[in-house]
């Protein structure tokens, strides 16, 4: 898609169709290129657009109605492999009965592979699916007839029981237990040792019982957009794609024409240019910097170009402005001039074999004389 994008961008460009309603002949299939592509001048009200599109700013550093009523509803459940501690106070033999020596994930209670424990003077308790609260209540009133007004803690030692995963370009990957404090997606990969440089700061995936859900990271942290953020549920995968397919290219009359990889950093015109060592000033046309942009799945049209004229050297400031997007083609197209040269430079060395020879001709000719 990025090449066809790419095709009709040069297209575009070879073709001088710089103004919405230009037509460029195919010579397969006459098209009318706005067909196409929307073509669209980069001004002050249209980098101000852009900047406002998709965000509300109500949401922006808003955490979402239903992720906030998630996690002030959320209590940990227990699971099978979970060990509980359970503290009886007055009563040691009946808080570790193992010994005082070892600690409280070893000497605690196991919930086996049927979901129960087993507790003295009690029994077998079905603790499977319960919170500690419910637990605790349980073994509190199975202690009346044997202890007077006991006092009960219970808390989980280990969780082993619910994990998720967190994958792709992260400095730690792996399986990542939940435990008694909610789990959202940012707390999973900051705890995960946050992304690494290779991350695609723009697509992180959520695999959730088959469903993806995808979700931007640069979204969250730098636009303020924390309605994406999820509660994380046992079986979840993380997964943080690298950018090797994120970047943005800069082409035409640049000094290192160079493709740059997007990161979690804001990334405008200016700053690509600068990256590509600027602009050929000998060469390059000021007014004709585009930026080709592939359209949306849900569009009819290929692509948009934008096109920045920088004859003014005020507009030069739109650039800092123009934020890019992942994909995005820069061009840079030549001077009529430039073009010329080009053309010269291509028959000068073809002049000057045959001046050479001609020269040589001559003094011959004279030698001879």
């Amino acid at each position: 898609m990025a090449g066809a994008v790419l095709a009709s961008g040069l297209i575009v460009l070879q073709g001088c169709a710089f103004a919405p309603g230009g037509h460029v002949d195919y010579r397969t299939e006459a098209a009318p290129i706005d067909d196409l592509v929307d073509v669209e001048p980069i001004t002050f009200g249209l980098v101000r657009a852009l900047q406002r599109d998709g965000i509300d700013p109500d949401e922006v550093g808003r955490v979402s109605e239903s992720l906030r009523g998630a996690i002030g509803a959320y209590d940990y459940r227990i699971g099978k492999g979970d060990v509980l501690s359970i503290i009886v106070y007055d009563h040691p033999e009946l808080t570790i009965p193992a010994g005082s020596e070892r600690s409280a994930a070893e000497s605690g209670n196991i919930v086996h592979s049927d979901g129960s424990i087993f507790y003295p003077y009690i029994g077998r308790i079905d603790a499977l699916g319960l919170t500690v609260a419910e637990v605790r209540d349980i073994i509190t009133r199975g202690l009346e007839p044997y202890v007077a007004m006991p006092q009960v803690e219970v808390r989980v030692a280990e969780f082993n029981s619910q994990k998720v995963n967190v994958t792709g370009a992260v400095a730690e990957p792996g399986p990542m237990p939940i435990r008694n404090v909610p789990l959202t997606v940012l707390d999973a990969i900051n705890l995960a040792g946050g992304p690494t440089e290779e991350a695609n700061w723009h697509e992180v995936i959520l695999t959730r019982e088959g469903e993806e859900i995808r979700l931007s990271l640069h979204d969250m942290l730098n636009n303020g957009r924390l309605s994406q953020n999820r509660l994380l549920r046992h079986g979840d995968l993380l997964h943080v794609r690298d950018n090797a397919n994120q970047k943005v290219y800069v082409m035409g009359e640049v000094r290192d024409a160079r493709s740059l990889p997007m990161g979690g950093s804001r990334l405008t015109l200016t700053d690509a240019l600068s990256e590509a060592g600027g602009i050929n000033e000998g060469s390059a046309s000021a007014s004709g910097i585009f930026v080709i942009r592939r359209a949306s799945p849900e569009s009819d049209k290929l692509a948009t170009v934008y096109q920045l004229d920088a004859r003014n050297a005020t507009a030069l400031m739109l650039g800092t402005e123009f934020e890019l997007q992942p994909t995005d083609v820069i061009y840079v197209t030549t001077t009529p001039l430039g073009r010329w040269n080009r053309v010269i430079r291509q028959l000068l060395p073809t002049v000057s074999s045959l001046y050479q020879t001609t020269r040589m001709g001559s003094e011959l000719d004279g030698f001879r004389e």
